[in-house]
């Protein structure tokens, strides 16, 4: 989780230029970052892929004012409103984004490229319909912010006992790349996002940090089966609080936007 989600870019960004707050080549530059193109499919009146700028550009004439994100897993389908055909292709890919406005939703897929140390990834976003109605079970930043300090706090704690937190080298690096990103003074979300927003966001990726370190760890020092099941059973919920506090995140300008 140290990688923020596609769907995270594209919502961020996108809501930065329908704010008119960034110019659409510097939107649409963020969005790819460090992807070799990213495209859209099925946008109403396009019998083909279009590049980025112009079905930002579109779906803004199709009445879009806001993106949120979905991060949905499987019995958890997050930020998710139905369609099933919708919900389906966006717990495939893990993520999604759903527009504010117009009832559309955008689906990554990802194609790789290129010989091993070279690979260069395209990023096709299918546009489907989607139902106008309450993303689920997404909380608001004052609710993500509670709900993160204390899932890590016991998270940390558990694993800190079945030794799995925080040793070995493959920790060590996850941890060293974390903090040499903090220092490089990263933009963690676009403009015209509110200080909390970037303060949860912030925390989810710390939260998100802890169970990369404890999965890559292996087993740790959980070496019997019930050590291994406390393990499983810390992980699950602070995983799923930390997407909740992504989502929460990521589409607080449109919550904000809507409660005024």
């Amino acid at each position: 989780m140290l990688s923020e989600p596609r769907s995270g870019r594209l919502a961020a960004w996108g809501n930065a230029l329908l704010a008119g707050l960034v110019p659409p080549d510097d939107a649409a530059s963020a969005i790819v970052g460090e992807d070799a193109v990213h495209r859209v499919r099925g946008l109403p009146g396009e019998s083909a892929p279009v590049g980025l700028t112009f079905a930002l550009g579109r779906l803004r004439t199709l009445g879009v004012t806001g993106l949120r994100i979905a991060l949905p897993a499987p019995g958890h389908p997050l930020g998710l409103s139905g369609p099933p055909e919708f919900n389906a292709r966006a717990l495939e890919a893990e993520e999604a984004v759903v527009c504010h406005g117009a009832a559309f939703g955008l689906v990554p897929e990802l194609y790789e490229a290129g010989p091993g140390g070279d690979v260069h990834v395209e990023v096709v976003w299918h546009c489907l319909p989607v139902r106008e109605a309450p993303p689920a079970d997404v909380p608001s930043l004052g609710e993500a912010e509670r709900e993160l300090a204390e899932a890590l706090r016991e998270a940390t704690e558990v694993l800190s006992r079945l030794d799995v937190a925080g040793s070995g080298p493959v920790a060590e690096a996850a941890i060293d790349a974390y903090r040499a990103r903090a220092e490089q003074g990263r933009e963690v979300l676009a403009p015209g996002y509110p200080p909390r927003a970037v303060r949860v966001l912030e925390l989810a990726q710390r939260v998100g940090l802890l169970i990369s370190v404890a999965y890559e760890n292996g087993h740790g020092g959980a070496v019997s089966a019930s050590e291994m099941a406390a393990r499983a059973q810390a992980l699950r919920p602070v995983e799923r609080t930390s997407r909740r506090a992504q989502v929460a995140a990521y589409n607080s300008v449109v919550e904000q936007r809507e409660i005024r």
